[in-house]
């Protein structure tokens, strides 16, 4: 697919919208309402503190509202992985704090004409809140080509 810079700006401009309207959507496998902030939005777009290609933002950013969905809908969740991450930037001793740091991950198949399946990732540092972190395509893509890897923190 070539890259159109109208349709990635409309994309990224209504995923920003969302984000502006929708501050918290309730989560019924937590049983508690799930922040969308600007980490997750920063996510979408970054990654490991490297722009992400235009093509996989366009992609997170147009399978948004499908994962609020999903979140808004998931009782069961399907992977869970707790590590300890540095957070946050270097003091001035040069070092960053560590945080238990969790991630949950929800599968579903979504959408009302194109069905696909897609996993939603959501964090939580410390004793933070839980917030929406990323969205990805749960299956293979165009000739084999995946747009995640193994690793949930990482998408």
């Amino acid at each position: 697919m070539e890259f159109n810079e109208g349709k990635f700006n409309k994309i990224k401009e209504k995923a920003g919208r969302i984000y502006s309207e929708k501050k918290k959507i309730f989560c019924p496998y937590f049983g508690f309402v799930v922040v969308l902030n600007s980490d997750g939005f920063h996510h979408l777009q970054f990654s490991d503190r490297r722009e992400r290609s235009k093509s996989e933002q366009f992609l997170k950013f147009s399978l948004l509202p499908l994962a609020l969905k999903v979140i808004n809908k998931s009782g069961t969740v399907q992977e869970v992985r707790k590590t300890m991450q540095p957070v946050g930037k270097k003091g001035r001793d040069g070092f960053r704090i560590v945080k238990d740091v969790h991630y949950w991950a929800f599968i579903a198949i979504v959408g009302d004409d194109k069905k696909i399946k897609i996993k939603t990732i959501l964090k939580k540092i410390g004793e933070g809140n839980v917030i929406f972190w990323s969205v990805m395509p749960c299956s293979s893509l165009k000739n084999g080509q995946k747009l995640y890897s193994v690793n949930i923190e990482d998408e």
